[in-house]
């Protein structure tokens, strides 16, 4: 159980005053956002990390973070800070899910070039790092239900372990309007792919990404710019579904986020 001391977890650091604020979690599945001198240079373990020009940057940690991790800024002075980061550990549930099609528990050989182009699509279009500044608005969640699945959870599929589940499902009717969680602009929107059916990545800025799976409708193209709140697609039951419901998910480049990390912060 994540407690509120987490996800309202908030550092300030003063040598000098105010160089450097960090917010948010650095916990696994978290982001973390910060603050800093514009024109500084901001490392994570060694990683460039996009600083926009108001000095604003995001991290994120994956499902399967180190405890550490070790964040160094270069202001433009020269002068260089290094900080270790505590990074929270979690654990997580075992969710049985039984019934599915065993073609799509294991897909016959003929459809891997299909699921590895699939990949490739969905990869490229996380892998946008852009100027824009919505990965630091208060998310809200993109449609109203029951979340039935949750981030992080280790799959036993057809009892089959797979890999964990990296969103969280959210059960509601087919046909419920999507809406974006924060603004951005589309990466990709794909009406059929293996796994997740209709499927929307939503560019936040700075490497963070929204997708949605198992879209009945797209109502959205690669290109467009939207608004927090503005509609994208309806809830369905495409790919490897079960029922009808949102499978959302977010990530920052290639770590996987928790949406409800996220969505908590800005409560």
């Amino acid at each position: 159980m994540i407690g509120p001391l987490f996800l309202l977890f908030l550092l300030a650091l003063s040598a000098p005053a105010a160089a450097l604020e960090l917010s948010g979690g650095a916990i696994q599945g978290g982001l973390l956002y910060g603050q800093t001198v514009p024109g500084s240079q901001v490392r994570l373990e060694g990683r460039s990390v996009r600083v926009g020009p108001e000095g604003r940057f995001v991290l994120g940690f994956g499902r399967d973070a180190a405890p550490s991790a070790t964040l160094t800024v270069r202001r433009p002075e020269g002068a260089e800070e290094t900080v270790s980061l505590t990074v929270v550990q979690r654990d997580y549930e075992v969710q049985r899910i039984d019934g599915l099609p065993q073609t799509l528990v294991t897909p016959p050989e003929a459809v891997w070039d299909r699921i590895r182009r699939d990949a490739a699509l969905v990869a490229e279009a996380r892998a946008h790092d852009t100027q824009l500044p919505d990965f630091a608005a208060a998310f809200r969640q993109p449609v109203a239900g029951i979340v039935t699945g949750i981030y992080g959870s280790q799959r036993i599929l057809n009892g089959q372990p797979r890999q964990p589940h990296y969103g969280i499902d959210i059960a509601a009717p087919e046909g419920t309007p999507v809406l974006s969680p924060a603004g951005g602009i589309v990466r990709l929107a794909e009406v059929d792919l293996y796994y997740t059916g209709g499927t929307i990545v939503l560019d936040h800025g700075h490497g963070v990404s929204s997708t949605f799976l198992h879209l009945a409708g797209l109502e959205v193209a690669v290109g467009d710019r939207v608004a927090q709140g503005d509609r994208i697609g309806t809830v369905g039951s495409t790919g490897r579904s079960t029922g009808a419901h949102l499978d959302w998910r977010i990530n920052w480049f290639d770590e996987r986020i928790d949406p409800q990390l996220v969505t908590d912060l800005a409560k």
